[in-house]
């Protein structure tokens, strides 16, 4: 029996479609039409019509992309120093709103992927997927695009954290500010491994948001320990698929003569600084995770063993500010650790 498409209306505008689940529904849902619709609808913006156009989108020429960063460690830097003998202005509220905002745009953001991904996948394959230019669609860089904007958007984590007079840990701000000229320098190259990345990313951010946010509510989670487990996992997947189409998009144009399977679509640069950034982030958050679990957990049980009490520090309920605070040395404004993926 099969399930003829049908469309529900909401609000008396029609912007739900349903199917039976199958590889181009996977969710048995339109969803991008549904964006479509509510993206309209709200906004007037219409996502099936966006177009990447370097120097003329917002955020697309490098002259803005470096002053947002540089402006972005100006603030932090000069909001610490002008912190130090204020009160700490505490916006739970806004905190909360703020991490509540970011797992649902994450959740739609990777959703809206899997159903462009998916089909791809299916029909052509990994390599397809991972190497051709066939893949950079315009569906994809309107989501790529739209990742990318969210990451100036988490730039407002470390004005949280500095507006509490929290210590900024050094790979919490190198990250924020990395990332964003990541994503840029992505869409820029055309990329097409990106998605890999980037999908991987959306499903983690759900992941700690969710995480900030219920703790920001007073909520004590268990998951705490595999935000950054997961972070791990991710950046290893990241660089075997970013090494490879690096690797066999060199040997198909400089050395034809090595094994390789093809070409892999996207610019050298890009590709070469990418494989830097995510090289770096996941020799940091082996460093954190060693630091903050594996020798504090060491030092908690030889005390234990040796019948002296316990005076590491424990993570209460965290928030995220009560998270960096621990992760962090009063002695100095940067540390190598930090809860920030």
């Amino acid at each position: 029996m099969v399930l003829a498409p049908r469309t529900l209306s909401l609000t008396g505008a029609h912007m739900l479609k349903i199917h039976q689940p199958s590889i181009d529904h996977p969710f048995g849902l339109d969803l991008w039409y549904l964006f479509e619709q509510l993206s309209i609808r709200t906004t007037g913006w219409n996502p099936s019509e966006f177009e990447f156009i370097p120097g003329k989108t917002p955020f697309s020429q490098w002259s803005s992309v470096i002053a947002s960063i540089t402006l972005y460690y100006v603030i932090i830097l000069g909001g610490q120093a002008f912190m130090k003998n204020q009160k700490p202005v505490k916006q739970r509220r806004l905190f909360q709103l703020h991490n509540f905002l970011l797992t649902v745009v994450s959740g739609g953001l990777l959703a809206l992927m899997f159903e462009q991904v998916f089909p791809m996948y299916v029909r052509h394959g990994l390599y397809f997927c991972v190497c051709d230019s066939r893949h950079f669609t315009q569906k994809l860089i309107t989501l790529y695009y739209l990742n990318y904007m969210t990451k100036y958007l988490e730039l407002l984590d470390t004005v949280f954290l500095f507006l509490k007079k929290k210590p900024l840990a050094f790979l919490h701000c190198y990250h924020h500010g990395v990332t964003a000229l990541l994503c840029f320098t992505q869409l820029l190259g055309r990329t097409s491994v990106q998605w890999v990345v980037i999908s991987l990313n959306l499903y983690v951010h759900v992941i700690m948001y969710s995480y900030y946010f219920l703790a920001a509510c007073g909520r004590r989670v268990w998951w705490k320990q595999w935000v950054t487990r997961v972070q791990i996992i991710q950046f290893v997947i990241d660089l075997v698929l970013c090494y490879f189409g690096t690797y066999t998009h060199v040997a198909y144009h400089f050395f034809p003569w090595l094994p390789h399977a093809g070409d892999c679509s996207g610019s050298l640069f890009a590709a070469i600084f990418g494989c830097g950034v995510l090289s770096s982030y996941l020799v940091l958050f082996i460093g954190f995770y060693a630091n903050t679990y594996i020798k504090r957990g060491a030092r908690k049980n030889a005390k234990k063993a040796a019948g002296k009490p316990d005076d590491t520090k424990t993570l209460p309920s965290a928030t995220e500010e009560a998270l960096a605070a621990t992760t962090a040395s009063n002695s100095s404004p940067f540390n190598a650790r930090s809860r920030k993926l």
